[in-house]
């Protein structure tokens, strides 16, 4: 089932998100359901709290991504109670967006390797080291399992020209082809 996104300023995107236990109720759903609606919105990533939930579960999908990296043919993975341990690497600005916040695309600095550890959807512990592009994509994701997003990794000056895009969306404006949960005033 495709979910409805939540948009900037919806209060569960600001939240840290908690740590699930193995039983948690309809457990393969949410993830099948989460995976639809990423794939439904053309996304790489989908955190948890974008569809509402302040719980730690994430879905990557890099396999779009394999016609001009191979190394992601069929990479398709789901980040039960992820946690970045460290951030190490070359710092790499790169243009990011969400779907959380159609239409704003910004630079963010981050490092290129990192260790985490998480659960997979068979709940097997990992602890690994990521590095390159899924790397990005981790912490991206994982960032909104800590109430932030990537505009938070931008410069005062870079926020305050996209204010006014920002302001759209606080106010319900956000123009994107998948279905969105707005602010209700």
């Amino acid at each position: 089932m495709i979910l409805p996104i939540y948009v900037y300023g919806q209060p569960v995107l600001r939240k840290v998100a908690e740590d699930i236990t193995p039983d948690y109720p309809n457990l393969k759903e949410l993830i099948d359901n989460m995976f639809e609606t990423m794939d439904n919105a053309e996304g790489v990533g989908l955190a948890a709290p974008q569809i509402g939930l302040p719980i730690r579960v994430v879905v990557v999908n890099l396999d779009v991504l394999s016609d001009d990296m191979p190394e992601y043919k069929d990479f398709r993975k789901v980040y039960i109670n992820a946690h970045i341990l460290d951030v190490a690497g070359e710092e790499v600005s790169m243009e990011e967006g969400c779907l959380s916040l159609p239409g704003i695309h910004e630079s963010v600095r981050r490092g290129d390797k990192i260790r985490v550890k998480y659960l997979d959807e068979n709940m097997v512990a990992h602890d690994e080291v990521v590095e390159g592009y899924l790397a990005r994509v981790m912490q991206h994701e994982f960032d909104h399992l800590d109430g932030k997003m990537f505009i938070d990794h931008i410069s005062p000056l870079r926020k305050q020209m996209i204010k006014g895009k920002l302001g759209s969306l606080l106010k319900g404006k956000a123009h994107c082809s998948y279905k969105v949960k707005v602010v209700k005033k």
